[in-house]
């Protein structure tokens, strides 16, 4: 026979190491698969990875459209709902609740605005158009300002809607126009201005910081529902059957707005820019606003005139949410 056909002496031996050989690759390959199959699973249930246990992923966590334990005003139980959620995962603190989010919150803890750009042109009051540019600007400025502040408190924040209107319309808390010149729907989280209207109801107002100052307070309303302290106010003051004593805890609300958007505007008064002449009248307008010395008793909503004063000046030269807690001051003739 030819050399290589039938068996040599050595063919058992290489058979053998070619079982051999099989049995390691496919023990190699079977490590292999294993492997994969616990790093894809692994990597399914880390958190690190951006998906949730509902299955929801990294994106956008649910938030819906629904608005539990809506009371008419607008006010919304429950404490922000999916974004809460989300900040969790994210890292971030959980919105604070309850009475600590009115006295101790960590938005007081975050020290002054910072002195961000916000060049604003004043505009012609006479133009819807242009005031609705003018409040944009304004707006833009107080997104950011308060997104930065939001970010040192490690507390989740998302900017209101705006509604600068023209035409009449309903919003889910009231129609407009109404009485106010502006307001704020925390179950819309929006604010509304009616850019012709506002104009009228402050008898045709030409400075701009009047209208700056407007969207500012309502801007601080809902400072006041992104950190946390709007619901526990609006439940507390819910379970006062005296109309008096809710208009304790209403006071209160709207000087903190006041404050608020002193604030805002004393830490943009560089770039904006503000002078003496705008401080003036911007102290001015919130006496203007305050409740009547005269006026009934059921119906002191806003602080008296000093006290308006007071803390919109107090906003302006801390320019602090620290220097805004009206929910903890010893005397009470202050929130009055």
């Amino acid at each position: 026979m030819y050399a290589g056909f039938g068996e040599s002496p050595t063919s058992p031996a290489r058979r053998a190491d070619r079982r051999a050989f099989g049995l390691a690759t496919a023990l190699v390959a079977v490590l292999l698969a294993f492997a994969l199959l616990s790093w894809t699973t692994a990597g399914e249930e880390d958190p690190r990875s951006g998906a949730s246990a509902d299955g929801t992923g990294s994106g956008a966590a649910p938030d819906s459209d629904d608005k539990p334990a809506q009371d008419p005003s607008g006010l919304v139980g429950g404490g922000g709902g999916g974004r809460t959620g989300l900040s969790e995962r994210l890292g971030q603190r959980e919105r604070p609740s309850g009475h600590a989010a009115l006295v101790d919150n960590p938005l007081y803890e975050t020290g002054r605005l910072s002195p961000r750009p916000c060049p604003v042109a004043e505009p012609d009051v006479d133009d819807a158009e242009s005031m609705e540019v003018f409040l944009d600007s304004v707006a833009d400025c107080l997104d950011s300002a308060w997104q930065n502040q939001f970010a040192r408190a490690g507390i989740p924040f998302t900017p209101p809607d705006r509604v600068f209107w023209e035409e009449p319309g309903v919003s889910p808390c009231r129609e407009y126009p109404s009485r106010a010149g502006a307001f704020y729907c925390r179950a819309s989280t929006s604010i509304y201005i009616g850019t012709s209207d506002v104009v009228e109801k402050w008898n045709g107002a030409t400075r701009g910081v009047v209208y700056a100052s407007l969207l500012a307070h309502e801007y601080g309303h809902h400072v006041q529902g992104e950190s946390g302290l709007l619901e526990y106010y609006h439940e507390q003051r819910e379970m006062r059957e005296d109309p008096l004593e809710r208009n304790v805890w209403t006071r209160r609300s709207e000087l903190q707005a006041n404050c608020l958007a002193g604030a805002f505007l004393g830490s943009v008064r560089v770039s904006y820019p503000l002078d003496d002449g705008d401080l003036e009248t911007l102290l001015t307008d919130a006496a203007a606003t305050a409740d009547r010395e005269d006026g009934p008793e059921e119906e002191r909503t806003h602080g008296s005139v000093e006290n308006s004063v007071r803390w919109t000046r107090k906003g302006w030269e801390e320019q602090s949410p620290g220097a805004c807690n009206t929910w903890d001051v010893s005397d009470e003739s202050l929130v009055d």
